[in-house]
């Protein structure tokens, strides 16, 4: 996320942060630096216009705090000035209203609207513990309504049928009446998109939040559709009292512009990111955790978060006892943690929250989805094997047979398994090390000088 924007920022604030004295010429290089970073960002004009004057005029001729150098008061105020930007503080999904407590979802057609549906739907009821209720009002598009509720059965959530021979009206008004006799706490509604904004589809889409009185009424936006998707929410702001933004596909997003645009030109704050395609990939909007991430300082607190929600704690209690007690690391105890990885965003959105990694040269096997890609096939190559083999790779390794039929099953070459088998050796041998009293310290010791500075503590021996 932000990969291309967040490097480029990173590089041009990282020449001026070791700078004793700051002096009109390099705050204007600085800016002008930063000016082009959000052009090729696709951040709207306007708004890099008014971010910059408001970086200059905070600059020039400011008392800097003894505590910080020049250059590094300028890099919080870029850091501070992309937070107001983006909204300062996250705004949650307002639910005080009597029940049920209705949201509805408007956008256009192929923006994520009805996944972003069972998404909201999901985080309700496991993060607010709430009962959801959804029901679809988009009779056009073909199959729409039988999508929300496949999607609406894989997260648990309620589901109202309604067909393509109803008025969405009605459809809203019989949803509200089963929502409230079935004690729901919430009811989403979903809506028709189009291809674009159109007069029909504002009379329609109005006509539903009337009958609806919704108390949240978010607009889904696709992220990659860069400034455009801030004049998109512009345009249905003017027709619909929006309360917030569903930004989506931002894992695709390597530039960011609609993130830093939304806001200043509609002035409805963005509620949720779509981080992925799986049900549970919507993460609430943090802008200070964002600009962190588009400066490369990364996002600590957002990974802490995504540690305790979706890292199986009873696994990694056994895969701790097992090291501690120096038994054999096999591959499905391999196989558990490239799927704890997958559960995360994978490699691309560990790394994404991780400070520094922005500015960091790494491999070209560790970038984009070269990763993840490679774990799912390594989960593939494991999954291909009989339990005996899981538990000892050695059977594999010695038979030209065994390895065959491995590689025809999950479809891949002997090179993969060969290198997957190599790799599980080796973390074997690593799991051995940490094994026993100061086997943490042992193993830490043996990576000296083979991780980037900073990754190891300070003085460390």
């Amino acid at each position: 996320m932000f990969e291309s924007l967040s490097a480029r920022l990173s590089r041009t604030l990282r020449d001026i942060t070791g700078k004793s004295k700051l002096s009109a010429q390099n705050i204007q290089e600085s800016l002008q630096e930063v000016r082009n970073s959000l052009l090729d960002a696709d951040v709207a004009l306007e708004v890099i216009e008014v971010f910059l004057e408001t970086v200059k005029s905070k600059t020039i001729g400011q008392q800097v705090s003894p505590d910080l150098s020049p250059g590094q008061y300028f890099v919080k105020l870029v850091n501070d000035e992309l937070v107001r930007l983006m909204g300062t503080a996250n705004e949650s999904i307002n639910l005080q209203a009597t029940p049920p407590v209705v949201i509805l979802v408007a956008g256009l057609q192929g923006s994520g609207k009805t996944t972003s549906c069972a998404k909201l739907a999901r985080y309700l009821q496991t993060e607010r513990k709430k009962s959801v209720m959804l029901v679809s009002c988009d009779i056009y598009r073909p199959a729409a309504i039988q999508q929300l509720e496949i999607v609406a059965n894989e997260v648990g959530a309620s589901f109202f049928p309604s067909n393509e021979q109803q008025k969405p009206v009605d459809i809203v008004k019989q949803a509200l009446d089963a929502a409230q006799k079935a004690f729901k706490d919430v009811l989403i509604i979903d809506t028709a998109g189009r291809l674009h904004v159109d007069a029909d589809m504002m009379r329609e889409v109005q006509a539903i939040h009337q009958a609806g009185k919704p108390t949240e009424t978010l607009f889904v936006v696709d992220s990659m559709t860069g400034q455009d998707a801030a004049n998109t929410a512009k345009a249905f702001n003017e027709a619909l009292p929006l309360t917030g933004v569903i930004l989506t596909k931002i894992d695709g997003d390597a530039r960011g512009g609609a993130a830093l645009s939304i806001r200043h030109i509609t002035g409805k704050p963005i509620k949720f990111l779509g981080v992925g395609e799986k049900l549970d990939a919507l993460e609430p909007f943090y802008p200070e955790r964002i600009a962190s991430r588009i400066l490369g300082m990364g996002d600590v607190l957002s990974l802490i978060e995504d540690i305790e929600r979706k890292v199986d704690k009873q696994q990694a209690d056994k895969l701790a006892k097992k090291i501690a007690t120096g038994k054999n690391f096999d591959l499905n105890d391999l196989r558990d943690q490239l799927t704890q990885m997958a559960n995360m965003g994978g490699m691309a959105g560990i790394m994404d929250k991780l400070p520094g990694m922005s500015s960091m040269s790494l491999p070209k096997g560790l970038t984009g989805n070269g990763p993840d890609k490679h774990f799912k096939k390594m989960i593939c190559i494991i999954d291909s094997m009989t339990k005996k083999e899981r538990v000892r790779p050695i059977l594999v390794e010695k038979s030209g047979s065994r390895k065959r039929r491995i590689t025809k099953g999950s479809g891949t070459e002997l090179k993969d398994l060969n290198a997957l088998l190599k790799q599980h050796d080796q973390m074997q041998k690593m799991m051995k090390k940490m094994s026993g009293p100061g086997g943490m310290l042992k193993m830490m010791r043996g990576l000296q000088g083979k991780l980037p500075p900073g990754m190891l503590p300070p003085n460390f021996r």
